[in-house]
């Protein structure tokens, strides 16, 4: 009698056991949203300027790694030059640029880093044949270029939104086009240490979430 007790008491404690890790594996598991710095992303280019065809490959960014990439497929955004495209759309004609085969796209939003709370209700653009998600030109996009200096600056109050190639969210706040982020741009700096990017982010890793608050 007493070992049938124990067997059974045994067979209670495994199937509760069981079920609590059954419900547990039900829960969804949510990811706390942070903001992050990603630092010196290079976006080398040949030609421009006069001196021929823009060309060379774009340096691929996924939000989900804080990294740059290689994949052909696991990336959001990606940069060459002056020029950010998306993982999303189709391809627009300029020389190199990766094939997208996500769903990404890109909105931009006037407010500062800090107000941008959510990508709930906006409108995302992605690239396709001759034009791009993110506008080219100087105060067009996300820059301004002063000519006479030759110096590349962040358009204030412009944050860019992106909807990443698998459909979660992501704000940036571009900080700086060279090199270590420099507070004065020299002429020196501007002729030899350009093309870097560093900006602040927040992703959102939670399916179907579009609150764009660090935790």
């Amino acid at each position: 009698m007493k070992t049938t007790l124990k067997l059974f008491s045994l067979f209670f404690m495994l199937t509760a056991f069981v079920a609590c890790s059954d419900d547990d594996n039900d829960e969804p598991q949510f990811i706390a949203v942070q903001s992050s710095t990603a630092s010196n992303i290079p976006a080398p280019q040949v030609g421009g300027f006069g001196q021929g065809e823009i060309s060379g490959p774009f340096t691929k960014f996924s939000f989900a790694t804080g990294a740059v990439t290689e994949s052909d497929t696991e990336w959001d955004i990606a940069f060459r030059g002056l020029r950010i495209i998306v993982n999303g759309g189709t391809e627009t004609g300029t020389n190199d640029e990766p094939i997208r085969n996500g769903n990404a796209g890109a909105a931009i939003v006037d407010g500062t880093f800090a107000s941008v709370t959510s990508a709930d209700g906006l409108t995302f653009a992605q690239d396709e044949t001759g034009a791009f998600a993110i506008p080219a030109g100087s105060d067009n996009g996300w820059y301004n270029y002063n000519q006479p200096l030759n110096i590349v600056s962040p358009l204030p109050g412009k944050i860019l939104v992106f909807r990443t190639h698998d459909g979660k969210f992501a704000k940036v706040e571009i900080l700086s086009y060279y090199r270590d982020a420099p507070t004065e741009i020299t002429e020196e700096i501007a002729n030899n240490d350009f093309r870097f990017y560093t900006f602040n982010y927040v992703y959102n890793p939670n399916e179907g979430e579009t609150d764009l608050t660090a935790q």
